[in-house]
């Protein structure tokens, strides 16, 4: 075989076409990576293009609790409204019937007390009659005394209360000074007399006693005396 100028083999035409019809083999791996666009899915092979995108199993877990969650604070939700609705419908209930017995109390006390003047009325005709039928005076004032006794006896089963002020201090919250007279000091500032009674019911001042009240004597009076 002849050789080159630096001693290398060199080939003639006969070795050129035995590497013609024997060439070497060589391999070659590509590393390239593919890059799919959303259009390009379906060029894909079947493979590729129908294999699923599995999820682990704590996220499946998890999404199963809180759709549980879910439905739970619905029912929860539900079956509050259904309570407060319940709890509206038997507070309304008990406001109307407390309502209702209130104002049947009412007109029950109203109607008694109505029923304890009804002889009140009965006195007051009895005086009237006896006043035009030309009856003694001491007749007719014993009507109009009975008939006081039957009104005073109709306030009191109303639980009204007559204000007691003669000999007490004076107290403007149930007294009305309509008069002053000098008195000694011990009773300055004291009830000396009643002009018209008060009356209450209960804590509550149904009218103030008209009363006449003891002031002081005067500076010279006493000197003089």
């Amino acid at each position: 075989m002849a050789r080159d100028l630096f001693g290398r083999n060199r080939r003639g035409p006969f070795d050129e076409r035995n590497r013609d019809n024997n060439p070497e083999e060589i391999r070659v791996t590509d590393r390239r990576r593919i890059h799919v666009e959303d259009g390009d899915a379906d060029s894909l092979p079947g493979d590729l293009d129908e294999s699923p995108i599995l999820k682990p199993s704590y996220v499946e877990e998890l999404e199963a609790r809180v759709r549980a969650a879910e439905q739970k604070t619905l029912e929860v939700n539900s079956r509050f409204e259904q309570l407060r609705a319940q709890l509206q419908k038997e507070t309304d209930e008990t406001r109307q019937r407390l309502n209702k017995a209130a104002d049947e109390r009412a007109r029950r006390e109203k109607a008694d007390f109505i029923a304890a003047l009804l002889p009140v009325l009965d006195n007051l005709q009895r005086a009237t009659e006896a006043a035009e039928s030309g009856s003694s005076p001491e007749i007719i004032a014993e009507g109009i005394r009975q008939t006081a006794a039957s009104f005073e006896k109709a306030l009191a089963a109303a639980g009204v209360e007559p204000i007691n002020a003669v000999g007490e201090q004076f107290d403007p919250e149930f007294h009305e000074g309509v008069e002053t007279v000098e008195v000694a000091p011990d009773d300055e500032g004291r009830v000396i007399a009643q002009h018209a009674p008060g009356y209450r019911m209960g804590e509550r001042l149904l009218r103030p006693a008209r009363v006449k009240v003891g002031r002081p004597a005067a500076m010279g009076k006493q000197a003089g005396d």
